[in-house]
């Protein structure tokens, strides 16, 4: 069938995966605009344009624009102009949603074997020399612990400032080698992210120092912390997490051993990453509480032992101790469900789902 006009540029979902661009370089600094029938939708995420707006559609509805070339039409009502110069209208896409008699079963050929059943004891063996892999340790349960049911007393990392998506939580890059490998991608945690207290990028601040250098990376800080069995938090800015939806980034400072985020608000498929993996992301009930949070203070929590307990309404309030001794209390809201109380009890939703198999088997 003839095109009523050339067709601008069309791009298969399959050639924009997380990692990632479109090399287009037409509209390098112009404000413009991409319709995607995937998501892929902030700012430059497709084409490293700032200037590029992206929108979420339907194939449908992408096919159509990219032929008439401007937001403005409507594939429903409006004309376009064919070859002949005559108008030319698209009618809506009809047809079955499912084929009455079902589908074809295909090529046998392409049907997987049939597998063996699955054999737990089987050693999985990975050279202690690779930098690639490693095997993945489970997370420890953090309750009941000293508190109770309440987090331990955690020490304030940082203040994260501004904008900070899962590239800046996990970038990817060079770091993608070492994604079987946690020690070794956790060494990127927060790396282009910027200290509120001093606007530096990957500087943290130790203040249990000891003879080592108050001041230092973000994930060596973290490390240090880890290596004294000393739990933190991190406070951070609106939309945390924004961007794909990569585990590492939740998974990354959860083994460093942050087990609470308290943020001005989160993208919301992070913060349900953040409850995946035993860390309990929190959001300050007034956003200008965010500056009253330093790093080196300790946070306890108080009425979270309520809500673990099952009552999903019970407000928490965080007790924090300044480096001065001085005390405040900050109140908070949150958003875990009934199902996301017993990721964070069990330490992770696989040991969760562990504890049932074990529970159902027994």
């Amino acid at each position: 069938m003839g095109s009523p006009r050339p067709c601008k540029t069309l791009v298969p979902s399959s050639l924009l995966t997380p990692a990632d661009r479109w090399k287009r370089e037409e509209y390098k600094g112009e404000e413009n605009a991409i319709l995607t029938s995937f998501n892929r939708n902030f700012k430059a995420r497709n084409d490293a344009n700032s200037k590029t707006m992206n929108f979420l559609s339907s194939p449908e509805i992408v096919t159509a624009m990219a032929f008439a070339g401007r937001l403005s039409f409507n594939p429903m009502t409006d004309s376009l102009t064919d070859a002949n110069g005559k108008p030319f209208k698209f009618e809506p896409p009809t047809g079955i949603q499912l084929p009455q008699n079902g589908f074809t079963s295909g090529d046998p050929s392409y049907a997987p074997s049939p597998l063996p059943p699955p054999q737990p004891e089987t050693p999985v063996q990975i050279s202690p020399e690779s930098t690639r892999l490693e095997v993945l340790e489970a997370f420890p349960k953090e309750f009941p612990n000293s508190r109770g049911m309440e987090l331990p007393p955690l020490t304030t990392l940082m203040r994260v400032r501004g904008k900070c998506t899962t590239d800046h939580i996990s970038a990817a890059g060079p770091w993608l080698k070492f994604k079987g490998h946690l020690s070794n991608i956790s060494e990127n945690t927060l790396i282009t992210a910027v200290n509120d207290e001093g606007g530096e990028v990957n500087v943290a601040f130790d203040h249990n120092h000891g003879s080592e250098s108050a001041k230092d990376t973000i994930p060596a800080v973290g490390k240090r912390f880890k290596a004294r069995n000393q739990p933190w938090a991190l406070v951070v800015d609106d939309n945390y997490g924004e961007g794909s939806a990569r585990e590492h980034a939740a998974m990354q400072p959860r083994f460093l051993g942050c087990l609470l985020i308290v943020a001005r608000s989160f993208a919301r498929i992070h913060e349900t990453n953040l409850k995946k993996q035993g860390i309990v992301p929190i959001w300050f009930a007034d956003k200008s509480d965010y500056g009253r949070i330093d790093s080196g203070d300790v946070i306890e929590t108080e009425g979270l032992a309520n809500v673990l307990a099952g009552d999903t309404n019970a407000q928490v309030t965080l007790k924090v101790t300044k480096k001065d001794g001085s005390k405040v209390e900050i109140a908070t809201r949150h958003t875990l469900s009934a199902d996301q109380i017993k990721w964070v009890k069990a330490g992770s939703a696989l040991n969760y789902i562990k504890e049932q198999k074990a529970s159902a088997s027994s």
